[in-house]
């Protein structure tokens, strides 16, 4: 089983524990943005160590190249020096280098498209996992908005309830009462120290004197009272005058 398959039947096995496991889906989409960050870390270091063996096959085969060379370098010098026995003995070894260099040639061309592939997907990974935490935070909001939506129609029907807009007719009912008894209350004071009378002589007062406006502009305009109302006005003007020279007496 390649890594790639691993991981994926671990995050599933992964997945179903938490599901069990848990009621809350924000637990579960954090716990599980926190289990693909742990195996993408897992991944690179499976990763790394490919690129590490690719690029130790390739310094392998290069030293392979130089070895083959250097074999036929020293089989040339020896055929110079006339000894052919050593140049049979260095081409040997040239030849054994160069199959190990073709061998490491072939080992190193796989490792390093595995390599390849193991980069690109690790990078389809990272992408996904970039995925995953954005659906993150769009299922958390969705989450929230529902249990906002959830609060306030449990609030709604606690203030639908009957009893909660009984409760309010009786405290009003209540304070029309309280109302009702400081009322009659001031009205009982006034009337103990008097001051019912004080009110109907202010009001005597006021509508004294708006007649007397009134007066005033009827003469200003030459507009002359009835008879028998302007009687009556100086009747009342004499008994005003006799209430103020008694009150001046006093």
């Amino acid at each position: 089983m390649g890594i790639w398959a691993r991981l994926r039947t671990l995050m599933k096995s992964n997945v179903n524990d938490l599901i069990t496991k848990s009621e809350d889906p924000e637990k579960i989409l954090n716990q599980l943005v926190l289990d693909m960050r742990d195996q993408i870390i897992s991944a690179k270091k499976h990763v790394a160590v490919a690129i590490a063996d690719e690029k130790k096959l390739k310094k392998q085969l290069e030293k392979a190249v130089r070895n083959t060379k250097e074999w036929e370098r020293k089989a040339m010098m020896a055929v110079q020096g006339g000894r052919d026995d050593l140049a049979m003995e260095a081409l040997q070894k040239k030849e054994q280098q160069g199959k190990l260099a073709q061998e490491y040639q072939t080992q190193w061309e796989m490792q390093k498209k595995a390599s390849e592939k193991l980069k690109t997907s690790l990078r389809t990974l990272n992408k996904k996992i970039d995925e995953a935490k954005r659906k993150k935070e769009l299922l958390i909001a969705r989450k929230k908005r529902v249990e906002a939506q959830q609060k306030i129609q449990q609030t709604m029907g606690g203030i639908g309830d009957v009893s909660a807009f009984d409760a309010f007719d009786q405290m009003s009912s209540r304070i029309d009462q309280m109302e009702a008894e400081a009322e009659a209350e001031e009205e009982l004071n006034r009337e103990e120290l008097g001051l019912d009378i004080n009110d109907k002589f202010a009001e005597l007062e006021a509508d004294v004197g708006a007649n007397d406006a009134l007066a005033a502009l009827k003469a200003k305009m030459g507009v002359r009272p009835p008879a028998r109302q302007q009687q009556q006005e100086e009747e009342f003007s004499f008994e005003q005058m006799e209430a103020e020279l008694a009150a001046l007496d006093d």
